[in-house]
């Protein structure tokens, strides 16, 4: 009897989950470099999270991403917790290790950073101060890096304030919590702009904002990417600013997984957003 290697299985946690475009993304990188291994959409219920995390690994698992509503929980049940992703408070990226430990990690806030590297080469991060909306989880992983690559000041505004105030416990003094009604004050003189919110997203109501005051030289990126031009990018643009789009981010936040789980480093170049986007 020839004993063959068992072929690396991953995929994403969630719930509801069939919506991710991460199979669609994976997929893509598995036939480009020619390699063995699936990557699956898998629906299971918070109830069901520790069983599964236990489960996987026997089934021949070396990994999954993590998405809503699990991405703190999964926290808790990891043996081995990065510091970015403790810092952030939840973790997007596991791998199942030989020993059988479970190790988390928090890739959001890089492939946020790597994306705007990206798309927007001339952006200085130290150039002025950024304006973020929302204090949720994408905001924690966003406000994480900003400060990492050197942002001077991060102006942060939620529809609860009590949100945006933890985030400023826990992160330190260069986070200024402003209401939401003093828009046109955030973005006075910021160079960054940033909705992590999912307002804008296909089936929710737009964002919108009066950018009177908003710098047309200054940077404006949105984390939701269905449509992928939302209409808040669109009066940005019309602002004359320089705009980013949220699919990268989903693009850049996937490659440290894959190359853990399957060996390869995978490019994010035109090509990729292409296969992605393809299905829609």
């Amino acid at each position: 009897m020839t004993d063959h290697p068992r072929i690396p299985l991953a995929g994403v946690i969630g719930s509801p989950v069939a919506h991710s475009r991460s199979p669609l993304l994976h997929a893509y990188w598995l036939r480009r470099y020619r390699l063995k291994g699936h990557y699956i959409p898998m629906d299971i219920a918070q109830a069901d999270l520790r069983d599964a995390l236990q489960m996987l690994p026997k089934l021949g698992f070396v990994g999954a991403n993590v998405t809503i509503p699990h991405k703190e929980s999964v926290l808790a049940l990891a043996d081995i917790v990065t510091d970015r992703a403790a810092l952030i408070g939840a973790a997007n990226t596991l791998i199942f290790r030989k020993d059988g430990k479970i190790f988390a990690d928090n890739t959001d806030g890089s492939g946020f950073i790597a994306n705007l590297r990206q798309e927007a080469p001339h952006w200085i991060p130290a150039r002025g101060p950024a304006a973020v909306f929302g204090a949720g989880g994408a905001a924690r992983a966003i406000v994480a890096a900003l400060i990492e690559v050197g942002v001077p000041e991060i102006r942060i505004s939620n529809r609860t304030r009590s949100r945006a105030e933890a985030l400023r416990a826990d992160f330190g003094a260069k986070l200024v919590v402003m209401d939401w009604t003093q828009v046109p004050a955030m973005l006075d003189g910021a160079a960054t702009i940033v909705n992590t919110t999912s307002l804008g997203m296909s089936g929710k109501h737009d964002l919108i904002l009066p950018l009177d005051l908003l710098d047309p030289a200054a940077l404006v990126t949105d984390l939701v990417y269905t449509p992928l031009h939302t209409g808040f990018l669109q009066q940005a643009e019309e602002a004359g600013c320089t705009v980013v789009d949220g699919l990268g981010m989903l693009l850049h936040q996937a490659a440290p997984g894959f190359e853990r789980w399957f060996g390869v480093r995978p490019e994010v170049d035109a090509d990729t957003r292409a296969a992605v986007l393809l299905a829609e």
